[in-house]
C-alpha cells in the first residue's frame, strides 16, 4: 500500500528517505511501548508526532491547508512554526525533569548524609 502511495505521488527522493525514517523511528517507539521503557501517553505522543511527519511527507499540500486555517502565508512557515511551539514545550518538558530529578537527588544525598552521620562507620 505504501508503495502504491509512493508511485502515485512520484515522491522526491527526500520525501522516500524521510518516510522510511519516520517509519524506522515510529518502530522504535512501538518497540519501547511494547518493551515498557516509555509510558503510554509518551509512546502516544512520538506515534503522532512521527505519523504526522509521514502525512507531511506524503501529502505535502496538506500544510497548504493549514497554513491557510493558521493564516499564515506559506505551508512550510506553518510547519515552521508549529515546529517551534512543539519545541519549546519539549524543553520544558525536560527542564521540569530536570528540576525533579535534581529535588530527588538532593533529598537522597540528605539522607544518606545523615545516616552516615549518626551510624558509626565500619573499618575493615
Amino acid at each position: 500500500m505504501l508503495i502504491k502511495i509512493l508511485e502515485e505521488k512520484l515522491m522526491e527522493l527526500i520525501q522516500i528517505v524521510g518516510v522510511i525514517f519516520a517509519l524506522f523511528a515510529l518502530s522504535r517507539v512501538v518497540l519501547q511501548l511494547k518493551r515498557r521503557s516509555i509510558s503510554f501517553n509518551e509512546g502516544l505522543f512520538w506515534i503522532f508526532v512521527w505519523g504526522f511527519v509521514v502525512i507531511f511527507l506524503v501529502f505535502p499540500e496538506f500544510f497548504g491547508y493549514v497554513a491557510e486555517v493558521l493564516g499564515v502565508g506559506r505551508g512550510v512557515d506553518a510547519l515552521i512554526y508549529i515546529s517551534i511551539v512543539v519545541l519549546f514545550y519539549l524543553i520544558y518538558r525536560l527542564y521540569a525533569k530536570i528540576n525533579n530529578l535534581e529535588r530527588q537527588i538532593t533529598h537522597i544525598v540528605r539522607e544518606i548524609a545523615i545516616r552516615d552521620r549518626y551510624e558509626p562507620k565500619k573499618r575493615d
